[in-house]
């Protein structure tokens, strides 16, 4: 049996992953010591806490069909409980119409999934990590720790060269990590084009999740939260209801408002979580009726996690295709092939059939 590489152990390395391990040796190759990536879910307390993506686009078809495919339980994905949602003009939440969060918000979305809003798992996105990583025990080598620095093609094999020594030998490999470190890893194969991607634009959040008991919160949290006026905004672009926006998501008596900013550098290296709690706690304030303080707090950090597709991105990695078409070789991941968990779906999934034509 042939033998693979997967570079990376979020979602779409993970994918790639459960898609060969029939037809290949597959060994899936993760820096860190925790598989995800940006997905993240922590229980604590009757509290569902998304440290990252909090769901996928309601019209995906492919996430579905992967949980179907990993035998997750029937009504195990959930939409949204509420749909509506509010602006917040610097006074005042106003009601909006459908879809017109996510256009505020930039998000790309079909105008005819306007006002569809996301579909989640009942217990976080975790569960989905969780389902693939099972899926993957004794079928497929999880070496974690092994951060590649250099790929090479040596004889016909292609050569991951990890720190501390490791060389891990494979037929065919999928790299499925950010823009800017894949650029580093596939420069000795794809030269210029490679190297245009070093400088990939991509975008921080911060997001601090709070609990209150809920006669806290002097409003009836009848939506699945608000976006703010850019003219109103003060670091916070929007905020979730999260416990009001999916079911299960706080425990009895108590809600959990998500609220999102878009941090810049020094911000992100500078402030600790108290600062940034005491920012989210004052920007609620500014929007909600809030009597005391929260009684839980998750501040969750993404460095440089938000590729951002402009027309020079998508021109640079058809251009790395292009340059790696020689090689047994393919890229996955929303770092390449549009942002969101349906798309880094799709992604690895193309690139999995993609090997199987080699």
């Amino acid at each position: 049996m042939k033998r693979a590489l997967v570079i990376g152990g979020g979602l779409a390395g993970l994918t790639a992953a459960f898609r060969l391990r029939d037809r290949y040796t597959v060994t899936l190759l993760e820096r860190g010591q925790r598989l995800g990536g940006q997905i993240h879910t922590e229980l604590d307390r009757g509290f569902v806490i998304e440290r990252g993506a909090e769901g996928f686009v309601a019209r995906s078809q492919a996430l579905p069909a992967l949980a179907r495919d990993l035998g997750m339980p029937e009504g195990e994905l959930i939409g949204q409980a509420v749909l509506r949602s509010y602006g917040f003009d610097g006074q005042q939440l106003l009601a909006l119409q459908p879809g017109e969060a996510a256009t505020l918000l930039g998000f790309q979305v079909p105008p005819e999934e306007l006002g569809k809003g996301i579909a989640s798992l009942r217990r976080g996105m975790g569960s989905l990590i969780s389902a693939l990583t099972g899926s993957l025990h004794e079928r497929v080598t999880l070496a974690l720790g092994s951060e590649v620095g250099a790929l090479e093609l040596r004889s016909g094999e292609l050569l991951a060269h990890a720190a501390g020594g490791a060389t891990f030998a494979a037929d065919c490999a999928i790299v499925a990590i950010p823009a800017a470190p894949a650029a580093e890893l596939l420069a000795t194969l794809a030269g210029d084009a490679a190297r245009a991607l070093s400088q990939a634009e991509a975008l921080s959040s911060v997001t601090v999740e709070l609990g209150y008991a809920r006669e806290q919160i002097g409003h009836a949290l009848d939506a699945s939260g608000y976006v703010v006026a850019q003219s109103a905004q003060q670091g916070v672009r929007a905020c979730t209801f999260t416990s009001s926006k999916f079911v299960d998501r706080a425990p009895h008596g108590s809600v959990s408002l998500r609220l999102f900013f878009r941090p810049s550098a020094q911000e992100l290296a500078t402030l600790d979580d108290d600062a940034w709690t005491e920012r989210a706690v004052h920007e609620l304030a500014r929007a909600l009726p809030v009597r005391g303080q929260p009684r839980d707090v998750w501040v969750s950090r993404w460095s440089n996690a938000l590729p951002v597709f402009s027309d020079a991105h998508r021109s640079a990695v058809a251009a790395l295709e292009q340059a790696l078409a020689p090689y047994p070789l393919q890229l996955a991941g929303s770092a390449f092939h549009g942002s969101g968990i349906d798309a880094a779906v799709r992604s690895a999934e193309r690139a999995a059939a993609a090997l199987g034509r080699d």
